[in-house]
């Protein structure tokens, strides 16, 4: 059931209000609206807009099966013990039958059902690419307004596709284990370059050196940071050891980012990419109010399969549509 709330009236700053006074339930409401991509939602998501910017975003990335919930869940039992709150994010894989998350919420988190100060929420990625849900940037937005100061993003787990969290988080944290193929050699071209931080989660399994003395000798291969090298930090999540050195490495990380304009830079390439997205959004919700239909498009696939339509024609003939002048012959 979608959720909805009526547009061109106040109920959407009434909402964003109670949101960013901490209501759960509006937080809750809020994020299944972008969720659906209501009429609504851009307005919401306006009015509270100008009460973001504050909390950092930490992702959390890694194979299936490395312990990135359980490793989620403890850094939010710290970081509470530190008296921040929290949002938690958990971009789960879409179930074939509901079209919702597979994996949810209440089953990972249960310890922090009762305390006001953790707020979670499992999306489904729907298809997205990257591991990340399309509106996870915008229920981020939403966590951020409604107070949280430490917004932890967990994506699905699909290995080297999973580097789009580097759109959304301030911070990147990769997680390997040992013994689960974790060659860290197989995946320097992938996932390591986004890394901001490293954990060699489990430990205390055989292999943890191997894996954590590959990483160090590979650190060349990870994102170009200046002067900041992405440290590597062993954990065993299911007991807690290691967390508080993980807490740490964010905290220093947190701090270099501040200092001359790093997290600034950051921001504004990730707002540069979000808008491209939020572009091509619009220009599909002009395509649909201009009468395009899922089937239209497929038509249009079909044709030009078969070699009887110009597909750079069609797109560009789609946009004037929309705009009423083409673009391109303006420009060339």
């Amino acid at each position: 059931m979608h959720t909805t709330l009526k547009t061109g009236t106040a109920a959407h700053a009434k909402l964003a209000e109670r949101l960013r006074a901490g209501d759960l339930r509006s937080l809750a409401r809020a994020i299944s609206l972008v969720e659906d991509d209501a009429p609504a939602a851009q307005a919401l998501l306006s009015a509270c807009f100008p009460h973001t910017g504050d909390a950092l975003r930490i992702g959390i990335t890694g194979a299936p099966g490395a312990g990135k919930s359980t490793l989620v869940d403890q850094l939010a039992r710290t970081f509470r013990e530190r008296q921040h709150t929290v949002g938690i994010l958990a971009v789960d894989p879409t179930s074939p039958f509901s079209g919702g998350a597979i994996l949810g919420d209440r089953i990972r988190m249960e310890r922090h059902h009762a305390d006001a100060g953790v707020y979670t929420r499992s999306m489904a990625t729907r298809g997205a690419m990257g591991g990340l849900a399309r509106a996870a940037a915008d229920a981020a937005l939403l966590m951020e307004a409604s107070g949280r100061d430490r917004i932890l993003i967990e994506t699905v787990g699909v290995g080297q596709d999973e580097i789009d969290i580097v759109r959304l988080a301030d911070i990147t944290v990769v997680i390997l284990v040992p013994g689960m193929g974790d060659d860290v050699q197989s995946i320097k071209a992938g996932i390591l370059e986004i890394a901001d931080i490293f954990v060699v989660n489990k430990c205390d399994r055989e292999g943890a050196d191997r894996v954590e003395k590959e990483l160090k000798a590979m650190q060349s291969f990870a994102s170009s940071h200046g002067s900041w090298v992405a440290p590597v930090v062993r954990t065993v999540a299911s007991t807690g050891q290691g967390i508080d050195a993980l807490v740490a490495a964010v905290n220093d990380f947190a701090a270099w980012l501040l200092r001359d304009g790093h997290l600034r830079e950051r921001r504004e390439q990730q707002w540069r990419e979000r808008l491209i997205e939020m572009v091509r959004a619009e220009l599909l919700r002009g395509l649909q109010a201009h009468g395009m239909k899922a089937e239209d498009l497929a038509d249009h696939a079909r044709r030009i399969t078969a070699r009887q339509e110009d597909p750079f024609a069609t797109a560009a003939e789609m946009v004037k549509a929309i705009t009423g002048g083409n673009a391109h012959e303006q420009a060339v």
